[in-house]
């Protein structure tokens, strides 16, 4: 494989010929060691995968606990990641590697949430993968920042979509996970929504051991490439 830091991201793709591409979007922490192994994994499979830096123009955030992470996400413009998701999904599409072939979005926790609503708005998308992505906005914020959540995106959905959530997630109540489905249902877009129970959030994470759940990630990533395959190959 072979491997690029760039200034849209990291940029990971099988040696030779074009393939599929992915852009992955890291979870509030930033673009690190996690993620980029998560994009190698990918690669591995087939896929041309940028793991984008969502913080290159903002800087990586200052987070010390789950209310300072949740009080960045809050104040983080969506206009502006959406802009900023656009240049990673064009970058991708006319890079060599992928050379004008289909290209998908997956993203986990905040990135799963800003997956969503990419593929709600963004152009040039054939499928989405939606890892624990919050759903809902609280009341109150601005709107400049957040013009509608992710739940209220759905009707415009693009592409596409696999939703992957647990049970035990406190951040994402079950209820949010159901209303996502009744929406989906409404687009006519071919989409599935799996809730695993016994997981919480960010089982995906391996470098979090008490909240990583092995065999749900197993699965859920397998779910993830069967999507993937269907889709954009």
């Amino acid at each position: 494989m072979g491997e690029a830091a760039l200034e849209v991201g990291h940029l990971v793709a099988p040696d030779a010929g074009t393939h599929p591409g992915v852009v992955m979007i890291h979870d509030v922490w930033g673009l690190a060691d996690h993620t980029r192994d998560l994009a190698r994994r990918l690669a591995a499979e087939g896929f041309a995968v940028l793991a984008i830096d969502l913080y290159r123009e903002t800087g990586r955030p200052r987070i010390t606990d789950p209310a300072s992470a949740l009080a960045w996400i809050r104040d983080l413009s969506d206009p502006g990641v959406m802009q900023t998701l656009q240049e990673g999904i064009d970058f991708l599409a006319s890079s060599a590697s992928v050379g004008g072939r289909r290209v998908g979005i997956t993203g986990f926790c905040m990135g799963g949430q800003y997956a969503l609503l990419g593929a709600c708005t963004r152009r040039g998308l054939s499928a989405a993968v939606v890892f624990y992505g919050m759903l809902a906005y609280a009341k109150g914020l601005d709107p400049t920042k957040k013009p509608r959540s992710p739940l209220d995106a759905v009707p415009d959905l693009g592409c596409p979509l696999l939703g992957l959530f647990g049970a035990d997630d406190a951040l994402i109540p079950v209820s949010q996970v159901e209303e996502l489905e009744r929406r989906l249902a409404k687009t006519g877009r071919p989409h599935e929504v799996k809730v695993y129970e016994g997981a919480g959030h960010a089982f995906m994470n391996d470098t979090r051991p008490e909240m990583h759940r092995p065999v749900v990630a197993q699965n859920a990533w397998g779910r993830m490439l069967g999507f993937f395959q269907e889709y954009l190959r």
